[in-house]
């Protein structure tokens, strides 16, 4: 892509209502536009790195056998009342509204009841499990407080993934899988080392659940950390869990934290409140076992926006950013045009996703925006580079720029 074709541009100052580092670095750098409080449109150089978050956490989910299909948001209230959680006194965060006809719909915050509801059409035997169905989904919840900018909004995309089995057993060795995926997806996302396996309250779900908590100033929830030992408790079940796991809470550290995956085990619960039954072995009716597994793809975004960045902007792991290479040209003369061109042209065959700045803009312009916008790695060519046969080069992490042949840029970016 070519700067002169984005319609969207950088702002030295974000809205004056928007307050968490997120939202105002996303904002001002492009990426998000902000329509009100906790609702956030993703403009392209956004929605290229909710792209990017989730080839991988699609990726990850195919690995245990996951298949892809997408619901929609528009809910039934009769499958809800099943289970008890249309009552807005088990779960309020309903966005309800009502038909032409008068019928009562939701908008969808979770997607568990209608899955099980769908699934009963598909799977009569327990030769059809297991069953695994994931999704990304634009949910909308009521939520009271929207301050975190897209870190938790009332409208958000999330990946969520349903497992159906035939017994507690096999739903335990399908969830213990899950749980290495999704380590797996915030490995790859460049925020895994800062991200733990959490046991925490189901909430409107269930009982307990397991939460994957990563390490943010900005997060609005506290977990403590025991290091030495790689354990980590939500503060809500604090007090149950030491005595539990037998250690000393003057021995665990107090963080904050971001949630940025959850995953529930219904055991039998929810299929038999919704009436899905296969048949077994002896041809009676069994029960079956639903888990139900989460990641907030927009959440994640926001909070690596706000872990990684620094004074001059955001820094995005190279396998989230919108382009891996910023090639900017500086001043008008005709050969820098032509070899920033030609640069351009050899990125783009070797598949380097590249942003090229091709804009009439001063030199001091491009690099702030670079900066602001994270790309991983900044090319630059001018009169000076073409008479000395190089290319200048900078990595956004680090303070220094160096001279370098196309083979050895070609070399740096794999």
């Amino acid at each position: 892509m070519k700067s002169s074709q984005l319609f969207t541009r950088t702002r030295k100052q974000a809205p004056a209502d928007e307050t968490s580092k997120n939202a105002q670095l996303l904002i001002r750098a492009g990426f998000v536009h902000k329509e009100m409080a906790g609702v956030y449109a993703y403009l392209p150089l956004g929605l290229r790195v909710i792209e990017n978050i989730k080839t991988i956490v699609r990726e990850e989910m195919n690995t245990i056998n996951s298949n892809e299909l997408i619901m929609t948001g528009l809910q039934r209230k009769e499958v809800w009342d099943k289970t008890g959680r249309w009552n807005d006194d088990v779960v309020d965060v309903w966005f309800k509204s009502k038909l032409k006809d008068g019928t009562e719909v939701g908008f969808g915050w979770s997607h568990e009841e209608p899955i099980v509801e769908m699934i009963k059409q598909h799977i009569n035997s327990y030769k059809d499990l297991p069953v695994s169905l994931y999704q990304f989904q634009t949910k909308l919840r009521n939520e009271l407080r929207a301050k975190s900018g897209i870190m938790r909004g009332r409208e958000f995309v999330m990946k969520d993934m349903y497992s159906f089995h035939n017994s507690a057993e096999e739903l335990e060795d399908y969830y213990n899988l899950a749980i290495e995926a999704y380590k797996r997806v915030f490995n790859r996302l460049g925020i895994g080392k800062d991200t733990y396996v959490t046991f925490a309250s189901g909430g409107a779900f269930t009982k307990f659940s397991h939460e994957f908590q990563t390490i943010c100033e900005a997060g609005e929830d506290v977990i403590y950390l025991h290091r030495g030992k790689n354990i980590a408790i939500n503060e809500e079940v604090i007090d149950d869990a030491v005595k539990e796991l037998g250690i000393k809470r003057e021995d665990l550290e107090k963080v904050n934290t971001a949630e940025t995956g959850n995953i529930f085990n219904f055991g039998s619960q929810k299929a038999d409140e919704i009436g899905l039954k296969v048949s077994g072995p002896d041809d009676k009716e069994q029960s079956v076992y639903l888990g139900s597994y989460g990641i907030g793809i927009t959440r994640v975004m926001g909070v690596i926006a706000e872990k990684m960045s620094d004074d001059k902007g955001l820094v995005w792991p190279e396998n989230v950013a919108p382009f891996k290479v910023y090639l900017a040209s500086l001043g008008d003369n005709e050969q820098v045009t032509k070899a920033a061109d030609e640069l351009y042209a050899l990125l783009q065959k070797n598949n380097i996703e590249t942003l090229y700045d091709d804009r009439s803009v001063r030199p001091g312009e491009k690099f702030a925006d670079a900066d602001l916008m994270g790309i991983p790695h900044r090319i630059v060519i001018s009169e000076k580079t073409i008479q000395a046969g190089t290319l200048e080069y900078k990595s956004r992490t680090g303070t220094d720029t160096k001279m370098i042949t196309k083979q050895e840029l070609l070399e740096i970016l794999g």
